[in-house]
């Protein structure tokens, strides 16, 4: 009996996880057990076949288009480590247009650039139609992925080879691709597509240097979109641009997103031209998502503190109501109190609307998106019965002037 009881003793105690199995992985641990992973990941993988490359293989329409797990970019100097992005988990849904919003140094460029593999992502995963497209892949699987990614670029002059004239600029992907048969049909496609961004055929022969940072942004465009690509990062394509140039490159986007059916990550730091463009809305700070909710819902209800700082940036054409607007000054040490027990993490407060908080902040929230709904139907119930009375106003001064 003794004997049994020891048996059972022993059999609990080897159940029980140790101490040190409770204790988080070393950097060697994390490192093998991602390395692990990644493996199990390649392995369970489609191969592709003579109809279907490896990322139509592994396609889900139903899945997001881009996944980004625990994604952590660092830059080292000597002994020294600058982590930029610290573990980022970040969907894009196929067909959408995702805004990504911050201040500068935030982080935005550098998600951006590690989509492309400019930026080596230290730790995590990024998957491109569940496959992954970070550290080391597959030669043929890189080249085929420059033909699915393509990005606009922030600067347009810098972007462009000041040497080279603009055919072999908008055609240089088609050529180290191989996507045309023959000559003739190079030149068919750069055509179309140089008639497509607003330019004329002309221009082929001419360099970058003679022409506005309209039409070389045009250039940039025209260079991206001959690709055929599925998903474009666009990097504040505007910034560098004249206002009266602005809502033309981005209608121009727009056209192509909507004609493409293409997934557009929309890099910016101006929240109004944001919510033009964009499907959902991404506000990023320090290298952190601290919200992430659709456009509209966004500037109705935002939550975050950082998200309301840059809402009171956006000026208002109204220049009565600009003076009195007060400017919100975003400290993160005063307006949050975390602790290390309770670290902040992304919450979703209502269905689709993720916010950064820990759970006290959490509380808070729940209860000022409450108070929120109830004051945007309270104003939407005024709204339609003023609308009705003004209606019926209306009618009755048609009626009087009939009799």
């Amino acid at each position: 009996m003794a004997k049994k009881t020891d048996d059972s003793q022993q059999e609990v105690k080897n159940s029980t996880p140790s101490v040190a199995q409770a204790q988080p992985l070393s950097k060697k641990e994390a490192a093998k057990a991602a390395k692990k992973q990644r493996e199990v990941i390649e392995k369970n993988l489609k191969p592709a076949t003579e109809d279907l490359d490896i990322f139509e293989a592994n396609k889900v329409e139903s899945e997001p288009l881009i996944k980004m797990r625990d994604v952590k970019i660092s830059f080292k100097m000597g002994t020294m480590e600058r982590i930029v992005i610290n573990h980022l988990n970040l969907d894009i849904n196929r067909g959408e247009i995702l805004g990504l919003v911050g201040e500068s140094g935030s982080g935005k460029t550098t998600i951006g650039r590690a989509l492309i593999r400019v930026n080596k992502v230290t730790d995590g995963e990024i998957l491109y139609d569940n496959v992954p497209i970070s550290g080391k892949i597959p030669r043929s699987r890189e080249k085929l992925l420059k033909t699915k990614i393509q990005m606009v670029f922030q600067d347009p002059g810098d972007s462009l080879n000041e040497r080279a004239n603009i055919d072999y600029i908008v055609s240089e992907g088609l050529r180290a691709n191989h996507l045309f048969k023959d000559e003739a049909e190079r030149m068919q496609k750069v055509q179309d597509i140089m008639q497509r961004v607003g330019l004329r055929v002309e221009f082929l022969s001419r360099f970058p240097h003679e022409f506005s940072g309209g039409q070389r942004q045009r250039i940039g465009i025209a260079r991206c979109m001959v690709m055929n690509p599925e998903f474009v990062i666009a990097d504040e394509p505007i910034s560098a641009l004249d206002v009266s140039i602005r809502a033309q490159i981005l209608n121009l986007i727009k056209e192509f997103q909507q004609e493409r059916n293409m997934t557009v990550l929309f890099i910016a730091h101006d929240l109004s031209v944001v919510r033009y463009i964009s499907d959902r809305i991404a506000v990023i700070y320090a290298g952190n998502i601290v919200e992430l909710t659709e456009a509209n819902r966004l500037f109705e209800v935002p939550l975050h503190p950082y998200t309301k700082s840059l809402l009171t940036a956006v000026p208002i054409p109204d220049p009565s109501v600009e003076k009195k607007k007060k400017i919100v000054v975003y400290n993160p040490r005063e307006v949050h109190h975390y602790m290390r027990s309770d670290p902040p993490k992304l919450v979703e407060i209502e269905p689709g609307h993720w916010v950064r908080c820990d759970s006290k902040e959490k509380e808070q929230y729940e209860v000022e998106l409450k108070e929120k709904i109830a004051k945007l139907e309270a104003q939407k119930r005024a709204d339609e019965e003023a609308a009705r009375l003004k209606a019926a106003k209306s009618s009755e001064k048609g009626e009087d002037s009939h009799a």
